[in-house]
Order: structure tokens, then sequence, then C-alpha cells
């Protein structure tokens, strides 16, 4: 695997990764993909990012203490307000650039490597950490679709909403 699989970053260098667990100049994620079934249909949880407002799971680094799976419940509690049944395993994972103030007032682009959990939700909170920094949305398969902004959380999204059917 090499930054080619950043798209943008493919036209700036070949700087090879060890692995998806192990990726040397990555940035690791780990996040959640909320949902549940409502009247027989699957709907996820979408949330805003808060610098482009785009449709997102919830997603952010290693808690210190927690497991990758635990660390994507939490942000998804802090990110989106809601509690549930983690999956122990991840769905996959998606790359992304994520930008960053840089020197000078440049936009540095780091690449991340996120690993996705399911999320089945037990609970939604009318209060929680980050509710005043985004918006939340329950979406239908077909709306999660259309929302999402990164092709990969769609592929994921697909994963689930086909083993919800199964």
């Amino acid at each position: 695997m090499s930054l080619r699989d950043f798209g943008l970053l493919g036209r700036l260098g070949g700087v090879l990764l060890r692995s998806p667990e192990e990726p040397r100049g990555v940035e690791r994620q780990f996040g959640a993909i909320p949902y549940r079934h409502v009247d027989g249909e699957i709907v996820f949880l979408l949330i805003t990012a808060r610098r482009t407002g785009k449709w997102i799971f919830p997603k952010g680094g290693p808690v210190a203490g927690l497991t990758p799976a635990e660390s994507a419940a939490e942000e998804a509690y802090e990110e989106a307000g809601v509690r549930g049944r983690i999956g122990a395993a991840p769905v996959g994972h998606y790359r992304a650039l994520k930008a960053r103030p840089g020197k000078a007032r440049r936009v540095v682009e780091t690449p991340v490597l996120v690993e996705m959990y399911p999320l089945e939700v037990a609970e939604q909170f009318d209060d929680w950490p980050e509710k005043g920094e985004r918006k939340r949305h329950w979406a239908t398969h077909a709306e999660a679709r259309r929302l999402l902004s990164e092709p990969g959380l769609v592929a994921l999204a697909e994963k689930i909403a086909g083993g919800a059917r199964e």
C-alpha cells in the first residue's frame, strides 16, 4: 500500500506504508457506524464534521486505556450522543485526508486510516459533549448513501445494511 491509495497524496510521493495495522506516517483513528432498526428497516445516525459540515460517522483518535472498539464507542457518545452495543471486530476501514493548520497559515493534509466498528444504538441522549458543534440526523439506508461525503463510508454502511438483511 502506498500514499497513492490516499488519492491526492499519490501525486506527492511514494512513501510506503507497512500495513493497515501499523502504518508509518499515517494517523490511525477509530470510528463507529451507529445504526438501529425502525419498522424493519436499518437507519444510520450521521453527524456533521465540525470544519466542513459534511455528513460523516463519528470517529477520532485512540483513547488511552481503551481498546479500538471502545474508543470508537466513546467517539459515538462524544460526537453523536449515543451509546449501544459496539461490534468486537471492525466492519472495515477507509482512508481519508485530515486538514490541519500548518506553518505560515498553510493547511497540511495528513493521511488517516480509520477503522470502523458497527454500533447498534440502544440509547440516544438529548445532551452530549459536542452537541453545540455538530448536527445529527437519522437517515434511511438510501438517504445515507446520498448524504455521506466519503465513498469509503458508503461502502462500509452497505456492508452493515447487507448483513442486517441476512
